[in-house]
């Protein structure tokens, strides 16, 4: 029996690409009108997500940068998908990979559509520990626009319950469905202490692929992005 043919378009955005634009800004702090969460604010918000579902088994849905760089231990993981969400660029930072000159834009799920993504089923032991570092990781600002929700997701196993970050519509920094070019152009441009957004989406898109996971909006934007950074290096040359 063959198999389904293998995918042979190579991304536009490569790693050189990539580090003509690489930079680390300096970090401005949060946001005027927000404020950095303590210890005890992280606490009671995993308090509050353990009474509303205390999951047997912990499992947490990756679409971003938790495919490529998860910080946590897990013991499996499966491709999965959202139904009733979608991968989107509409957070706004103006830290982490950005700047309050030069805002970045970051993934999210928004509502709608569905997402292909993976999930991982963390260790049995110390869920309040494991999420109350998760949440010190993805979420950014006080309020908050990157909020965690238990979801359900579809596995070839069955469905299962994971908790995943999505995107708060009335949140300070969502952005919104912002055109596909509008998009690329940030971040070909955008970059701050964690380094550039064309970097963060590099990552992203190349470890989708090599998870068999082809984003069309991603595939789209990281060619795109390409465009502008050789426009960008083309123009300067010449100038």
């Amino acid at each position: 029996m063959k198999g389904k043919p293998a995918r042979v378009t190579a991304m536009a955005l490569t790693a050189d690409l990539v580090a003509l634009v690489e930079r680390v800004e300096p970090d401005p702090g949060p946001e005027p009108g927000t404020t950095e969460h303590t210890d005890a604010e992280f606490d009671n918000l995993v308090e509050q997500l353990l009474l509303e579902y205390r999951p047997e088994a912990l499992w947490v849905f990756a679409y971003g940068s938790l495919i490529w760089n998860p910080e946590f231990d897990y013991v499996e993981r499966r491709p999965a998908t959202a139904p009733g969400w979608h991968r989107s660029f509409c957070l706004k930072l103006t830290r982490w990979r950005g700047t309050r000159d030069v805002p970045a834009l970051m993934l999210a799920l928004d509502r709608g559509g569905s997402c292909k993504g993976v999930v991982y089923r963390l260790p049995a032991e110390d869920h309040f520990g494991q999420l109350g570092r998760l949440m010190r990781r993805e979420i950014d600002a006080n309020p908050p626009t990157n909020v965690p929700r238990w979801i359900w997701v579809e596995t070839s196993d069955g469905p299962l319950r994971a908790l995943a970050f999505v995107a708060a519509p009335d949140g300070k920094a969502y952005a919104g469905r912002l055109p596909l070019d509008q998009v690329a152009q940030t971040l070909a441009r955008a970059a701050g202490h964690w380094g550039s957004s064309a970097q963060y989406l590099f990552r992203t898109v190349s470890m989708l692929e090599e998870s068999g996971i082809r984003d069309r909006n991603l595939w789209h934007v990281q060619g795109l992005v390409a465009q502008h950074i050789k426009a960008s290096i083309d123009g300067t040359q010449r100038s």
